[in-house]
């Protein structure tokens, strides 16, 4: 993952459910971690949030208590971790080839799922684990090498 830092202004709407606040923006941030965390400065300073990207929407969740903000509000998150990485990583593609597996039939957001998922393995064991899950989900391409 890319360590700089980037900063995008945002919109939304604010919604509660039992936990506080959830800082529903007006559009997905594509191509960002989910469940990073970030700050988002509303104008009256910065506040820690975790982002929770789903399907169709990101939702910030506040990780102190803050002032609600209004039901539509605008202001700045900052990311201090950058870009998920987009790049098939050597190991995956080799095993992939290596067992005649078709990467390239994985649409966008099964590639950004692969890549969270086997990005967020702790050790070297769990990730070999997980390129054989990903490696093993994906359709034959016929040319299996030794």
């Amino acid at each position: 993952m890319t360590r700089s830092s980037e900063s995008l202004p945002v919109r939304g709407t604010t919604r509660h459910d039992e936990q506080g606040p959830l800082l529903v923006l007006d559009h997905r941030l594509d191509g960002h971690d989910t469940f990073l965390s970030g700050e988002l400065d509303l104008g009256d300073g910065r506040a820690p949030v975790r982002i929770i990207s789903l399907d169709d929407v990101t939702v910030l969740r506040p990780m102190h208590r803050v002032p609600v903000p209004a039901p539509v509000w605008s202001g700045m998150l900052h990311l201090p971790h950058g870009l998920r990485p987009r790049t098939i990583p050597t190991d995956l593609a080799e095993a992939a080839q290596r067992h005649g597996r078709d990467l390239d039939a994985l649409d966008q957001a099964e590639t950004r799922y692969a890549l969270t998922f086997l990005g967020e393995a702790t050790t070297e064991s769990i990730r070999t684990a997980r390129i054989e899950a990903i490696v093993s989900a994906l359709p034959v391409t016929g040319m299996e090498t030794a």
